[in-house]
């Protein structure tokens, strides 16, 4: 009779000893939540952060815009001739140094941009409606005061129009903006913040006999937390991950398609945002935000781990 052939595995004790597994099991229900939660709050701060880069180089185009122009008023003055004094103020602008464009706008030209405020169809032959001239200043640099005491002199009913008002205005909007999108994005980072938080002391309270077995194995909290903080690390930075790159996604499909002309009936936004082109630099805040938010996990859930364990002594 044949003796009975023993497995080599099972009479090796090495062979039943498994690898020590995670504190806390990947690809729980709750884990998967925290990762759309902060793959949610992720996209949200990346949206802050274009909308942000759209609006300063859209801003930075319009002030480059406004200091190339500058527009001449012409009112109409009982007494004076008033297309006598446009063609003296067009010539005046024409003979200033760093003036390389000179429009003249008609009267009826004049009279439609009124037609915003005042509507269309109307007779304004008896308003006192000012004669406009654009200019248009080149490189070199242009004395507008000079171009002012000259207009003052041979032409008095004629006023200078820089657009400083208008620059100063943009300025002011797109620092707001700025403002808005930085605190839009420290927000969101607060409330992912929170969100690990809770989620961590809930994963520390359903595990506390394993966190208790492992205090008795002689366990640190120092190294319970970083279990605790390498599980949530990588969550925070797969969700984070996802988020920033849906965001970037979604720019750059904006940007195609405005590019492409498939968009040219959004004129306005066209018109207030240029080309929908994301500069360079929001792509690298986008990446960076990314990071952000995993060290902001990583670093929530070990000080809620600690906190957790203090509680329990």
């Amino acid at each position: 009779m044949k003796p009975m052939s023993a497995d080599p595995d099972a009479m090796d004790p090495a062979s039943t000893i498994r690898p020590p597994g995670p504190i806390i099991p990947s690809g729980s229900i709750s884990g998967n939540a925290l990762v759309a939660v902060v793959a949610i709050m992720t996209f949200l701060a990346a949206l802050a952060i274009g909308a942000v880069g759209l609006v300063h180089v859209a801003a930075a185009d319009w002030r480059a815009e406004v200091a190339r122009e500058m527009t001449i008023q012409i009112r109409p003055v009982d007494g004076r001739d008033v297309n006598d004094d446009v063609r003296r103020a067009s010539e005046v602008a024409r003979a200033t140094r760093g003036v390389d464009g000179v429009r003249v706008y008609a009267q009826a030209e004049s009279e439609r941009l009124l037609e915003p405020w005042l509507g269309s169809g109307l007779d304004l032959t008896g308003l006192p409606v000012p004669r406009l001239i654009g200019l248009h200043v080149g490189g070199t640099g242009l004395d507008s005061a000079a171009l002012r005491r000259q207009l003052a002199e041979k032409v008095p009913n004629a006023s200078l129009d820089d657009h400083r008002t208008w620059s100063a205005y943009l300025v002011t909007m797109a620092d707001t903006v700025v403002a808005v999108g930085i605190g839009v994005t420290a927000l969101v980072l607060a409330a992912t913040a929170l969100c690990v938080a809770f989620a961590t002391r809930g994963a520390v309270s359903i595990n506390r006999n394993i966190v208790e077995v492992l205090h008795l194995v002689g366990a640190r909290d120092s190294f319970i937390a970083s279990q605790f903080q390498r599980h949530f690390l990588l969550l925070g930075l797969k969700g984070a991950a996802i988020g920033g790159l849906l965001a970037t996604v979604l720019f750059l499909t904006v940007s195609l398609i405005a590019g492409s002309g498939l968009a040219d009936g959004a004129g306005g936004a066209a018109a207030l945002l240029g080309s929908m082109s994301l500069p360079r630099q929001s792509y690298v805040l986008i990446a960076a935000l990314v990071l952000v938010v995993a060290a902001v996990t990583a670093l929530t859930t070990r000080a809620t781990v600690r906190a957790t364990l203090h509680s329990f002594d």
